[in-house]
């Protein structure tokens, strides 16, 4: 039977966001991530041979990551994102054909929504969360006020997401966040510097569970 995606990412809390980064360095970017115990990954459709890294990731590491693809647009692009083995779908913007064939495939597909009405026709269609972006201009609180008259709702808040603002995320009603730049920083990966990003990595996972962090010299 297979495992429900979105139980296990209401425990895990975090999805990395790898966008942009040159092919070479994804895998490496992926295992100091995995060595920050981070589980839920999701590979952006405009980063370099995305397609061939969720093939190749998926065979490396089985179920001990869950992989997704991210930016996916339109129905051509979830299509080919699935056939790669990507475990889940996550767009920037609701469009119901990508829903509507994810769900025909038994995908888990996070559409992107900004306004109530997009949350609500998302859930209309029958997606089982959506992703609130951008929560960093929105505000941590936003969360909270949609949730008020749209609690069946699940939400995954993206965009802007750091240490800071994590935990107040979640603590107003989001299930997870995804977060880009400020864990997946591109000035680390050009340096070489996985360490940085496993450290980095493990001051997230820390933080969603309650546990004290070393902030010193980040």
């Amino acid at each position: 039977m297979k495992q429900d995606l979105l139980t296990l990412l209401k425990e895990e809390k975090i999805i990395a966001i790898i966008r942009g980064i040159d092919k070479k360095s994804v895998e490496r970017t992926v295992h100091a991530l995995r060595d920050g115990n981070i589980t839920f990954l999701e590979i952006t459709m405009d980063t370099e041979g995305a397609l061939d890294s969720i093939y190749r990731l998926k065979g490396m590491y089985g179920e001990h990551l869950r992989i997704g693809a991210g930016t996916v647009l339109n129905i051509g692009m979830a299509k080919e994102a699935i056939q790669a083995g990507a475990e889940y779908i996550v767009s920037p913007n609701l469009d119901e054909q990508v829903v509507t064939y994810c769900l025909e495939q038994n995908v888990d597909v996070w559409p992107g929504t900004m306004t109530p009405t997009e949350m609500y026709k998302a859930y209309q269609l029958g997606a089982k969360a959506v992703k609130v972006f951008p929560i960093g201009t929105l505000g941590t609180k936003y969360i909270r006020e949609v949730k008020a008259p749209l609690r069946q709702i699940e939400m995954i808040a993206t965009g802007g997401v750091n240490l800071e603002n994590i935990n107040s995320i979640l603590e107003n009603g989001a299930i997870a966040a995804g977060v880009g730049g400020n864990l997946v920083d591109k000035k680390f990966i050009q340096l070489g510097n996985f360490e940085e990003i496993t450290k980095r990595a493990r001051m997230f996972v820390k933080c969603v569970k309650g546990e004290n962090y070393d902030d010193t010299n980040r």
